[in-house]
This record gives C-alpha cells, structure tokens and sequence, in this order.
C-alpha cells in the first residue's frame, strides 16, 4: 500500500492525501488535484523518487502550467523556505464561503432578508443585475470554468424567486416546494444543477423568503390531512425543501433554512426533507421536533475524495446521524451517486459496516435509504475536464453508459446502460439487505 500527501511547507499542515495499492499516477493527481480545491500554491515541490516523475507527466504540468505553479526538487524549495517564502494553506471546512462579490436583481435589498445577507457580508462589492438567471459575468463566462471552486467560495447571488409551484413527485418525497435556494458552495463533480448553470454555479439565495414560506403553508393546507401511506411518509405530506440546493449550506448564508424548519414544525400535516453532505451543527439548535428529515448522502469515503469536492468527510456525515437524530430530526441515507468501477460492491459493503458500527439502537430503528445511480451529462463533463479531470475517469464510461430523458428535469442525460443498471442494483439491495437488515429503502434506481 502507498500513501501520497501533500503538505503546506510552512505549516506542515496536510491538505490532502490518497491511498493506492500500486505507484500509478492517478492516486498522485488525485492528491494533487484535491489540494488545489483548496489552495493554489507558488511551488510544488516532491523530495521523493516516484511523485516528481508523476507530476512532470504532461497530464499533470498542464494543470500546474494553468495555474502558473512551478514544479521543483527538494533544493529549490529548501532555498525557498531559507528566504522565508511562505504560503499557508487553508483548511475548506473553515472556508466554505468568503463572499467578496453580490451579484443582487434590483430589488433584493427590499426585502429583509436581502439585507440580512448584505450585513453579514459588509466588504463583499455589490453588483446589480437584471436578474439572477442573467449573469454573463458568470454563467456565460467561460474563462470562469477553472475557477470553478473559487467562484463558489466567493460569489453570491440575490435573486426573488417567481415560481412560487409546489410540484408533486414521488420518490424522496410527495411535493418539490420552491427552492429558498439555487447552487452551492460545494463542488461535486456529478451535480445536476451545475449541468443548467453554464460556467459557474455559485450560491444563489433568494430573499423573499415569506412568500415561499406561504406558497408552501396555502399548498399543504389545501391538502388536508394524509389518509393514505405513500412511498415517502405515512401519515405527513412530504415537501422536498433542497432540489436545487443544499440546505446545510445554504444554512451558513442566511436564515431562510432556520424559518422553513420552523414552517414545517407548526403544520400539522406535512414534513420537510433535504439531503445534504455537510454537516453543520448549527441546524441542531432549529428544533424541527420530529417535522424535518435530513438525508445524510453517503458513498466510499475512498471515491468521496474524489468526487465530492469541498464536502464533509464521509466519517463525519455518519458520526453526524445520532446527534441529529437526538436533536429531533428524523435521519435517513442517501446512498448516491452510485459509482460503478472494479471493487464498488465490496467498498459499499465495508460502508454498511461502519454505518452498522456508529449508529446507536435508535437511529437504527427510524432508518430509511435512498438508493440512486448515478448520471451524467457531456455538457457537465466538458465543463469536469477544465478543473477536475480526475473525477471524469469515474463519471465518464461510455461504454457503459447510454442516454435517456431525465424523469425530474427532462434533460437528456447519461445513466449506467438497462440491463446493466438493474443488475448493479440488485446487487447492492442484496448488500444492505444483509449488512444494514433493518434498513428500510424507499426506492433504488
């Protein structure tokens, strides 16, 4: 087994590392790759034999080129640090957003919570755009593709949502409510609203957070109470509140989330749901009182790495699912995307069994899965292969893949071929039936 990491030569600090059972390049550029996620540094040094022949490969020097970083030996970079240079790097989790720029349409500082969000960020610049779908500065903006995780970590938008629709839908969920948010500040290579967000997908808020709230609460009163069990609840009517956003995120900008576990808690006939793959201790102080159910996203933590860019790690997602729990939530899994490669159903047996090992009796007791296969699109691969082409080595199989139309969107998209898919999951059912046996599973395709 061989380890690869890469340090802050100042700080010593490790920002990330990869496991690899042979010296192949791809575990070396996946560590590397993962590092410029969260800092880009003037040098990038190796003192050992096998890591400077991978980063001198031309798959590697023409990220390094881009990016304007120089590749050295171990005597340059000792003469650096002899000088005193120093770059320190950052870890993401402190670093999620640090907004400098507010994109906002014209009347966003109208409402409160447009200006809520404009104090809690004093130095950003603002800059007034007709509205928040109409960014060529962003979303038309090709240069922007390579700083794909930059323009997340910086940028904001303000938007007033317009279609205010409660839509039905059956699988997470009985009703999409309209989002209190669009994109996100994380950067997993497989997002589907990245797919419809040109070359940028930064958080977009929107402020008119009462009228959203009140769409909801007309539309659930209208529904009376549930008198028959479907596939997402019993008894409560079941509002998907995080379709084109994470709400977990969305969280640390400003209170819409607060206010909508809040809603749901007071309505006597419906519940909220989202997922997300961050965690973020704050939402355990929002009281939801049993009325909000959060589904923690989990794959390999190995795979994770790699495609879930600037998330929580997977450790921590499923430490998080007894605290929540405890704290009122109802807790489910959203095993997806599920990636097929060489190995993928041992990985997702040695998953069950660290989900077995960390939840406590009661969490085992209201535990739900989702199950979801991954898909694809070329437009979001070609945007992939400008700032992560490592992940593409796991999201881009043709020869494996074949088209279709999107149930929830109506995109053409890419999904694991038929006849494959079905047996891929069977053969994970089969996984959890046997190692997570009192897990129920909502849906899997």
């Amino acid at each position: 087994m061989y380890l690869v990491a890469v340090l802050d030569w100042y700080s010593r600090y490790v920002i990330s590392w990869e496991l690899d059972q042979s010296l192949e390049q791809g575990f070396v550029l996946a560590a590397v790759d993962r590092t410029l996620q969260t800092a880009v540094p003037t040098i990038m040094n190796s003192d050992q034999m096998s890591a400077p022949m991978h980063i001198r490969q031309p798959s590697a020097t023409i990220v390094f080129a881009k990016r304007q970083i120089q590749v050295s030996l171990y005597r340059t970079m000792r003469r650096v640090r002899e000088r005193g240079g120093r770059r320190r790097a950052m870890a993401t989790a402190d670093t999620l957003v640090r907004i400098d720029t507010i994109y906002h349409e014209p009347t966003a500082f109208d409402y409160a919570r447009g200006r809520q969000v404009r104090e809690r960020h004093p130095q950003a610049a603002l800059v007034e755009v007709p509205s928040h779908w109409q960014i060529p500065d962003l979303h038309g903006n090709e240069d922007l593709a390579e700083s794909w995780n930059r323009v997340k970590r910086t940028v904001l938008v303000l938007g007033v949502k317009k279609g205010l629709q409660c839509r039905p839908f059956e699988r997470s969920c009985d009703f999409v409510a309209p989002s209190s948010a669009n994109g996100c500040a994380m950067a997993c290579a497989y997002c589907y609203v990245a797919r419809r967000k040109g070359y940028a997908n930064p958080i977009t808020t929107f402020v008119n957070i009462d009228q959203i709230a009140g769409a909801i609460e007309r539309h659930a009163a209208r529904q009376g109470f549930k008198w028959e069990a479907t596939q997402a609840d019993p008894t409560l009517w079941t509002y998907e509140l995080g379709t084109n956003s994470d709400c977990a995120v969305d969280a640390t900008i400003s209170d819409n989330v607060r206010d909508l576990v809040a809603l749901f808690r007071r309505l006597p006939n419906a519940k909220a749901t989202f997922a997300t793959k961050y965690v973020n201790d704050d939402l355990l102080s929002y009281a939801p009182e049993g009325k909000t159910r959060i589904r923690f996203s989990l794959m390999p933590a190995a795979i994770a790495r790699v495609v879930d860019v600037r998330t929580s790690r997977v450790p921590d997602r499923i430490a998080a699912i007894n605290r929540f729990m405890e704290a009122g939530y109802e807790v489910n899994i959203n095993f997806g995307p599920v990636l097929y490669y060489d190995g993928w159903l041992a990985d997702y047996a040695t998953l069950c069994e660290q989900i077995d090992a960390s939840l406590s009796p009661a969490a085992k007791r209201q535990l739900h899965a989702e199950v979801i296969f991954l898909t694809h699109s070329a437009e979001l691969h070609e945007i992939n292969l400008r700032w992560h082409p490592a992940a593409e080595a796991l999201l881009w199989q043709l020869e494996l893949q074949e088209h279709k139309v999107s149930q929830a969107s109506g995109e053409q998209v890419l999904r694991y071929q038929h006849t494959l898919k079905r047996q891929l999951v069977a053969d994970l059912l089969a996984v959890l039936r046997e190692r997570l046996p009192y897990c129920g599973v909502r849906y899997a395709f």
